[in-house]
């Protein structure tokens, strides 16, 4: 069975860094449509700060809960707008799922996919059809855990859950905004997809990209 290591983890977050830096202008092209067109350059700015954190870890003596903790704080630090505390409670919420281990089986890292998911949920008190984040982060969630109780491979786990986010931001385009400014724009918020799930979507398929390869 594929074990995740701490070093594993400090790898991931540098690929998530990557692919959001990569993809930046799209992000808040969506966003302008919506909202402040500024999703792209905020959540750069946070996973920058969670890059340059990890790169101070020493990965031989850091668990897993401590890269989590890690990316948590220097993530909300960085970023004050709604997606730092988002994201700071789904890094800390994945951390406090897997204490203790110090290293990470499929099932403790589905466990921890799904922590943050629910942290997200939780801090953003938002519900499926709300066009938010959660639409892409609640499908992921619930197809991940699927695909474990099937037994399936870590890899394969992570490849449903991002096929999941993909189809959940896609189908925000359907969805009337009820949360943030972008609800202030009433039914001119249809036919757009939500930022937020849009940069969901790239975090999960990066996951499902790295995990393919361990």
């Amino acid at each position: 069975m594929t074990t995740i290591t701490s070093q594993n983890l400090v790898d991931l977050f540098l690929a998530i860094a990557a692919a959001i830096d990569q993809d930046k202008e799209r992000l808040s092209e969506l966003d302008g449509v919506i909202g402040d067109a500024d999703h792209g350059v905020t959540m750069n700015i946070g996973f920058t700060a969670v890059k340059n954190a990890l790169g101070g870890l020493d990965t031989t003596e850091a668990d897993p809960t401590t890269v989590f903790n890690t990316s948590a704080k220097s993530f909300l630090n960085a970023v004050g707008a709604s997606s730092g505390p988002l994201y700071a409670t789904a890094f800390m919420r994945a951390g406090a799922a897997v204490k203790g281990e110090s290293a990470l089986d499929r099932n403790a890292m589905v466990e921890a996919f799904k922590a943050m998911a629910k942290g997200i949920q939780d801090r953003g008190k938002a519900e499926r059809g709300d066009k938010t984040m959660v639409d892409a982060w609640l499908p992921a969630s619930e197809a991940i855990e699927a695909a474990a109780e099937r037994d399936e491979s870590l890899a394969a786990c992570f490849a449903a859950a991002a096929t999941a986010a993909e189809e959940g931001a896609e189908a925000t385009k359907t969805m009337q905004a009820s949360k943030g400014r972008a609800s202030w724009l009433g039914a001119r918020s249809l036919g757009h997809m939500d930022p937020g799930a849009a940069s969901t979507a790239l975090i999960v398929r990066t996951m499902a990209d790295v995990f393919a390869h361990i």
